[in-house]
């Protein structure tokens, strides 16, 4: 692979995005970065994975989109010390890990609001995988061993919880 290409993968849970993702990179011989994001992110702060694997893909707050805008509320500047929300925490320390690995090369990574990270980057190519609700529900009961009665309410919690984490 000559030119740099970054491409980004949303996903409903059980679409099989994760699994495109490792083919397409393992294809293409190019990094791919999904989990990993977590380990890098507490690396970067210090922080427990276990704290950030709680807080992964979970809404934030209002605050971390003032502070990816320069502006905080009535002028706040914000230190190095700042007790920020530790949903804020990850998805900055996930941004600047996001581009740190663009920056380096081509690449393939799911989630975390990559596509947005990466928005103004020409090299970014975002996909969004989905798939019927029967094949989402075979593959969960497949691939992560969810019990069968609860497998559809819990597609949807997890979907909508992205939804609100990506909208927010």
């Amino acid at each position: 692979m000559t030119k740099k290409t970054i491409i980004t993968i949303g996903r409903q849970f059980g679409s099989g995005g994760r699994l495109i993702g490792q083919k397409l990179a393992t294809q293409l011989n190019i990094p791919f970065y999904d989990k990993e994001l977590i380990s890098l992110a507490a690396q970067k702060t210090g922080l427990s994975p276990e704290v950030y694997e709680q807080a992964d893909e979970k809404a934030a707050s209002g605050l971390l989109y003032s502070s990816l805008l320069g502006t905080y509320p009535l002028g706040l500047q914000l230190g190095n010390n700042y007790n920020m929300p530790v949903n804020d925490k990850l998805f900055l320390a996930q941004s600047s890990i996001i581009k740190e690995a663009a920056a380096a090369g081509s690449c393939v990574i799911i989630g975390r609001c990559a596509n947005y990270v990466l928005k103004d980057d020409p090299d970014c190519i975002s996909l969004f995988i989905h798939a019927p609700i029967k094949v989402r529900i075979d593959r969960a009961l497949e691939e992560y061993q969810m019990p069968a009665a609860r497998i559809e309410e819990a597609i949807e919690k997890i979907d909508k919880r992205r939804a609100a984490y990506y909208n927010y």
